[in-house]
């Protein structure tokens, strides 16, 4: 009996470890370096994973879509009149990319909340440009205390066109008109 009680205790130890460890595979496969991120930030893997599987499971409840093609094609313009006010103010072109970006989340059915909850958000479906996303709002609130110069703007404005591509971008698989013969 002792001997099939340390079998059967074996054997659960045993599927817990490999739920855990497929449950991490998953994971890191799916937030690639946003796992890494998050490890660093909480301490321990066991929080990360939580936090990042709580986040998997709130934007699966979420209504994400796809913009449609006039709504793309609006938020590009708007975008290149952004970059354009860059070189006249560009505070206030940091400031605009920001809420632009808001717009677009808004508009894709992302919650537009505080930061950290958009970055979350975001980092589930777009994990290789949150960081990105991370970088342009920290050089923005750098500067609202005086301590990011133009060199710094120009950074957060590529850092928020690496995640503004990515969102808009995603369904300019229209197809492309033939060359006139």
């Amino acid at each position: 009996m002792l001997i099939l009680l340390a079998v059967v205790a074996v054997a659960v130890i045993a599927g817990v470890l490999l739920l855990q460890r497929r449950r991490s595979q998953h994971l890191k496969s799916r937030f690639g370096p946003e796992y890494d991120h998050e490890l660093e930030e909480k301490g321990s893997r066991s929080k990360a994973e939580a936090e990042l599987a709580k986040r998997e499971k709130r934007v699966s409840k979420l209504d994400i879509v796809p913009l449609e093609p006039a709504a793309r094609q609006q938020f590009v313009e708007r975008w290149t009149d952004v970059q354009a006010k860059f070189v006249d103010d560009p505070a206030r072109a940091v400031a605009y990319a920001d809420a632009l970006l808001a717009e677009v989340m808004s508009a894709r059915g992302y919650p537009v909340g505080d930061f950290d909850q958009r970055a979350g958000d975001i980092s589930v479906d777009h994990p290789k440009v949150v960081e990105h996303y991370r970088a342009g709002h920290e050089v923005a609130v750098r500067h609202e205390r005086g301590e990011a110069g133009t060199e710094d703007l120009r950074q957060a404005m590529i850092h928020y066109r690496s995640l503004f591509d990515e969102l808009v971008g995603e369904n300019e698989r229209s197809p492309q008109p033939e060359a006139a013969h």
